[in-house]
């Protein structure tokens, strides 16, 4: 009988080593090695087969069959109570899905949850598992929430407060729900295992088991996993890989607004995005986003509109620029909401094509309403913005902006341009500057809105502007 041996384990990526170092040679983290026992192997080695008695055992049943013999299965999928969250999840839950929830604490991941389980259950049994809470506490935010949503008391959501997995296992095999909530996976421990919850091994396991049996009994599992002080998921990289989607629960402190986006998901896209406001009666769907991030009637110098596509949902979003003479030798460049990196690249074009001595001013640059935009499509609005703040010029009222800006100065076109220009339609815009050879003749046949064709950022900002930004009269 092997004697049971010592390993250490890494907290931050799951490596493991015979030998104790204060930083992990696999991830670089410091103070992350964790004692751990080994469970005892037996090295006795199996008894050679003499190859005549090898003739004689039978091969192994033949357990694969074509891929095209496969039996179809309808895809059945479960709604959320929540058209936000199912968008995000790819049209609802999958059932034998696992779904793994992050965000930072207090952002509203237990809230969101226990709607969606409580607008669930009253259609398929529900089972929530609260790990970190009480019982008594969960339905001190529950009867909350119902009733400020007006909801009656006779709800069919089974609760379980619970951090063994053996019974949540055991209550899961009994009731066979259709979905089931854990809130949360570093709670949950395996009594089996010596290390402590939270650790590599027990969220490894414990998502292991609950994965096992939710295929097994086509549950839809929902997870909520904490997250590190970078904002990066807590527990090793497998839980990441086990589960079928993940998502992420977003949001600045000092706003009412939480986004909800897809890292990965298995079952639908991975670009878009769900809003969501935090109100007194819990998280509300915010059913028209544009005007969440769009800013006051009322212009003024230095701002610009775009129009930003997060999957299939068009976002207007208002963008702010100041430019300001420096005091220093280094002129000060600070972005929220676009890459610093893209800044720089948009200000060295101006500086290039236009002749605007930029380097000398210090450049400020916001997106209104805290939004993240990456795609390249709202160069040409950080361009407008930081010109007209620089030539303290106002952009005509209801002008929308849409272009990728080249190195070279030239405006590419963008995808989905025509579902940009229906939001801006909708929401009272009558001016657009687009690139050139982006289909406007079929575009401009069916909307009412007034099309600016530009080859280049010198072009755009003439007919946005209605001046040559380059004239140092303007």
């Amino acid at each position: 009988m092997a004697r049971a041996t010592s390993l250490y384990v890494c907290q931050s990526c799951g490596a493991q080593t015979r030998q104790f170092f204060g930083r992990c040679s696999s991830c670089g983290s410091w103070n992350t090695l964790v004692e751990q026992t080994a469970a005892p192997t037996d090295n006795r080695r199996r008894r050679p087969v003499a190859p005549a008695a090898e003739a004689t055992i039978p091969a192994a049943p033949r357990r694969s069959e074509p891929i095209a013999a496969v039996g179809d299965r309808p895809l059945q999928r479960l709604g959320s109570g929540y058209g936000e969250l199912d968008r995000v999840l790819g049209g609802g839950l999958v059932p034998g899905s696992l779904v793994l929830l992050g965000g930072d604490p207090g952002i509203g991941k237990s809230t969101l949850l226990l709607q969606s389980a409580q607008a669930m259950a009253a259609r398929h049994a529900v089972l929530y598992v609260s790990a970190e809470e009480s019982a008594q506490q969960v339905k001190l935010r529950w009867r909350r929430l119902a009733e400020e949503q007006g909801e009656g008391a006779d709800s069919g959501l089974q609760l379980l407060a619970e951090t063994d997995l053996e019974l949540v296992l055991q209550e899961l095999e009994a009731l066979r729900p259709a979905v089931a909530v854990i809130d949360s996976i570093q709670a949950l421990h395996d009594a089996e295992l010596n290390s402590a919850p939270g650790s590599v091994a027990q969220v490894r396991e414990c998502a292991a088991a609950l994965a096992r049996i939710a295929k097994r009994q086509d549950t839809a599992l929902l997870l909520v996993g904490h997250v590190t002080k970078e904002g990066m998921l807590a527990g090793p990289k497998v839980l990441e890989h086990l589960v079928d989607a993940v998502l992420t629960f977003e949001g600045d402190r000092f706003a009412s607004h939480r986004l909800l986006r897809a890292v990965k998901n298995r079952f639908g896209a991975t670009h878009e995005l769900g809003v969501f406001e935090m109100r007194g009666q819990g998280l509300a769907q915010v059913l028209n986003p544009s005007e969440l991030f769009l800013g006051s009637d009322e212009p003024s110098a230095g701002t610009a509109t775009i129009v930003a596509c997060e999957g299939t949902r068009p976002l207007v979003v208002e963008l702010q620029a100041l430019v300001s003479t420096t005091s220093y030798a280094s002129p000060r460049r600070t972005a929220t909401g676009i890459g610093t990196n893209r800044l720089h690249q948009i200000l060295a074009v101006l500086e290039k094509h236009l002749g605007l001595p930029l380097s000398r001013f210090d450049c400020y640059l916001a997106v209104a309403g805290g939004l993240e935009v990456e795609e390249p499509a709202a160069d040409l609005g950080v361009a407008a913005a930081v010109v007209a703040s620089y030539r303290d010029l106002t952009l005509p009222p209801g002008t929308v902006l849409i272009g990728e800006l080249g190195l070279g100065g030239q405006l590419r076109p963008v995808g989905q341009l025509e579902l940009r220009l229906q939001e801006a339609v909708r929401l009272g815009f009558r001016r657009a500057v687009v690139p050139k050879g982006s289909g406007l003749g079929r575009l401009a046949a069916g909307l009412d809105l007034q099309l600016l064709e530009a080859g280049g950022v010198a072009e755009a900002l003439v007919a946005a502007l209605g001046v040559n930004p380059a004239d140092d009269r303007a």
